[in-house]
C-alpha cells in the first residue's frame, strides 16, 4: 500500500513547537491561575472525548501526591448533577474548539451557580473563551485531525501547570521542572518511535476490537486511546479499563483473537498491570505493552505525555493499513443532538 501523509502527520510533527509556544505565552498566566485555585477546597474538571481524558489523567496524577479534592465530569453529567458543592470551588473546562455543546452547557450551569470558571481552549474567538471568567489559550494553530494531537498535549500541559503548583513541595516541583523538558523530549520520541509502531500496526491491522488498560494517570490515556484514537481515528472498536479491573470480567475474554494494550509507568497500580500482562502472555493472547521507561526518564507522573506519541504512530498506521484517513470523520460534525 502506498504511504500517504495525512493531515494528522503534520499535526503530530507540530506537537513540540505547540508545547513551546503555549509555555512561552501562558506560563505566567498559569502560575496566576494556580494561585487562584489554591483558595478553593474543591476543584471540578470538565471535558468530553479527548479533553475528558486529560482531566482523568491529571486528577489521578495529583491524587498520587495530594489529598486535594478534585472531581471529573463529562459536560452533561456536570450540567445535570444536583449535588455539586459550589462554595469555595472552581471549575476548569477543557475544549479544543471552545464550542463543545456538552462542555459549553456545563460552563453556563457553572456560571449560574457562581462557580469560578476557567476554560482551556485552542480557539481565541470561541464561545467558551468569551463566557468563562478566565481562559488559557493553547498555541497550536489550527488543528483539523479528529484525534487531537497537539491540542491534547497542550491541554494536558496546562492542567498540570495549574494543578501541580497547588503545593510548594519537592514532589510537586519535580513534576513542574520536568514539564519544561517535554518539548525537546517529545521531538525525539516522535522521531524514534515511528518505524516500530508502523510494524506493530501492520501486525495488528486485521483485528477489529481492542482493550486498553492503564493505572493512575495512564487510565486517562487508555480512555483517549480507546474512545478517540481507536474509534474515531482507526475506526476500530475499543474499550478502556483501569488495570485493576482486568480480573473483574476481561480475564474471561482474554484469548488469542482479542488484542490487549497495556500502559505501564511503575505506578502503585501497575503491580496489577504486570500481573495482567503475565497472565495474558501465559495463555498466548495478543498483547502490546508500552512502558514509559522505554522512552524517557522523566517523572513517571508525566507518562501520558510520553506514551501518547508511540500510540499516535500506531493508530496512524493502523488506519492507513485499513484504508482510512486517521484524521477524518464519518459522523462527528454532521450529527447534533
Amino acid at each position: 500500500m502506498m504511504l500517504m501523509h495525512y493531515k494528522m502527520y503534520e499535526e503530530m510533527m507540530q506537537q513540540p513547537q505547540s508545547l513551546r509556544d503555549t509555555l512561552k505565552a501562558e506560563k505566567s498566566h498559569l502560575i496566576e491561575l494556580a494561585d487562584k485555585f489554591k483558595e478553593f477546597e474543591r476543584i471540578y474538571l470538565v471535558g468530553c472525548g479527548s479533553s475528558l481524558s486529560t482531566c482523568y489523567s491529571v486528577k489521578d496524577a495529583l491524587g498520587i501526591l495530594s489529598d486535594k479534592v478534585v472531581e471529573v465530569y463529562t459536560g452533561y453529567e456536570f450540567y445535570y448533577h444536583k449535588n455539586l458543592e459550589n462554595e469555595n470551588a472552581g471549575v476548569i473546562l477543557t475544549s479544543q474548539s471552545g464550542e463543545t455543546a456538552d462542555t459549553l452547557a456545563a460552563l453556563r450551569r457553572g456560571k449560574e451557580q457562581s462557580f469560578y470558571t476557567v476554560t482551556i481552549t485552542n480557539e481565541s474567538e470561541s464561545t467558551m473563551k468569551m463566557e468563562a471568567d478566565d481562559t488559557v489559550l493553547t498555541r497550536c494553530g489550527k488543528e483539523t485531525a479528529i484525534l487531537g494531537t497537539k491540542t491534547y498535549m497542550t491541554q494536558l500541559l496546562s492542567l498540570y501547570q495549574i494543578l501541580f503548583r497547588l503545593e510548594d513541595t519537592s514532589p510537586f516541583k519535580d513534576v513542574i521542572s520536568d514539564l519544561n523538558k517535554l518539548p525537546g523530549i517529545s521531538q525525539r520520541i516522535i522521531k524514534d518511535t515511528e518505524e516500530e509502531n508502523k510494524q506493530y500496526a501492520e501486525k495488528f491491522k486485521d483485528f477489529d476490537f481492542y482493550y486498553c488498560m492503564g493505572s493512575g494517570p495512564n487510565y486517562g490515556l487508555a480512555y483517549k486511546l480507546a474512545m478517540t484514537m481507536f474509534m474515531e481515528g482507526a475506526l476500530k472498536n475499543a474499550c478502556p479499563l483501569y488495570s485493576g479491573e482486568f480480573r473483574h470480567g476481561l480475564i474471561e475474554r482474554t484469548e488469542e483473537n482479542v488484542p490487549l494494550i497495556f500502559l505501564d509507568a511503575d505506578y502503585p497500580g501497575d503491580e496489577l498491570t504486570q500481573k495482567s500482562v503475565n497472565f495474558s502472555q501465559k495463555i498466548g493472547a495478543n498483547s502490546l505493552i508500552y512502558k514509559m521507561r522505554d522512552y524517557s526518564n522523566l517523572n513517571s507522573l508525566l507518562s501520558p505525555f510520553i506514551l501518547v506519541i508511540p500510540l499516535e504512530w500506531f493508530i496512524y498506521y493502523l488506519a492507513h493499513y485499513n484504508g482510512e484517513d486517521p484524521g477524518s470523520t464519518r459522523h462527528i460534525g454532521k450529527v447534533r443532538y
